[in-house]
């Protein structure tokens, strides 16, 4: 008798590996957001209408209290992976196989959609220094390089969308010395490879590369910390009057990210201001 107990329960045991759990649309979804200062959140929430002006017409994140704060690109990655009812976003250059990206008003992300401006959540790459300061000759060349057409390319190469026509080629220069480029993290993954193809041409210059925020970026790059910062967002009327100036070097869109298990394939831009504002609690009521 017990051979048999013990033979039905290992068929049990086989039977049910092999069989996926059904995704439960009426689980409470996961909100998972960037931190304040993040350049990617700043774009995600004043596309999507999750800022919004108070009645004393101040801009307001109405981001929902509940939501899982992470402060970096690859943590919102990790934590959408691996939980079955989360939502996030993240750049689409950051995209990977872990997760699965919505269309968002019946478009993909990706970079046809963005330049054709049917695929609604996307932004700018910025460089930031800041007015008045001269470059040093080794920063100048970097930047020299990133807007070249070798530059664009590899941004091009690396899933964002290059912004130069006709972009002149790179001329290399016996150059030395040190560069250091920070702020945000959705730009820090395009800045190194750009960094590393540079560096094929220039070996003696040093780029140094640091992430911490888009805001962290430009308030860097204003005090002199940073060579050039990074801003995955516009800049703010109050950095510009300090003295920030920018350089777009691509247009790059915002994956809306859910675990591969949800079955949702869309959603609109007021469905994600409801989801990220808490207005909606679970997948059900998106009518999915």
């Amino acid at each position: 008798m017990k051979k048999h107990v013990a033979l039905f329960m290992a068929m049990v045991m086989m039977l049910t590996a092999g069989i996926a759990i059904a995704f439960n649309a009426d689980s409470e979804i996961v909100v998972v957001s960037r931190e304040e200062g993040s350049g990617t959140r700043a774009a995600f929430v004043e596309i999507t209408g999750v800022e919004a002006k108070n009645d004393k017409g101040e801009k307001v994140d109405n981001t929902t209290l509940d939501a899982e704060i992470q402060n970096a690109t690859s943590q919102v990655l990790v934590s959408v992976a691996g939980n079955e009812v989360a939502i996030g976003y993240v750049s689409l250059a950051a995209l990977n196989e872990t997760v699965k990206a919505l269309k968002v008003d019946g478009f993909e992300a990706n970079s046809e959609n963005i330049i054709a401006g049917d695929y609604p959540v996307a932004r700018p790459f910025n460089l930031v220094t800041k007015a008045g300061v001269e470059l040093s000759e080794a920063a100048a060349d970097f930047l020299a390089f990133i807007m070249s057409k070798e530059g664009q390319a590899v941004i091009n190469e690396n899933d964002a969308i290059a912004v130069v026509a006709d972009a002149p080629a790179f001329e290399a220069k016996d150059i030395e010395g040190k560069v250091v480029v920070g702020g945000s993290t959705s730009v820090e993954p395009i800045m190194g490879k750009l960094a590393e193809a540079y560096n094929a041409l220039n070996p003696k210059v040093e780029i140094e590369i640091q992430g911490g925020g888009s805001s962290t970026g430009v308030n860097q790059a204003l005090e002199g910390t940073f060579d050039i910062g990074m801003a995955s967002r516009k800049l703010k009327d109050s950095e510009v009057e300090k003295g920030a100036e920018n350089t777009v070097i691509a247009m790059d869109g915002i994956a809306v990210i859910v675990n591969p298990e949800n079955t949702c394939e869309d959603v609109s831009l007021e469905q994600l201001r409801q989801i990220f504002t808490g207005e909606v609690k679970t997948w059900a009521e998106l009518g999915k």
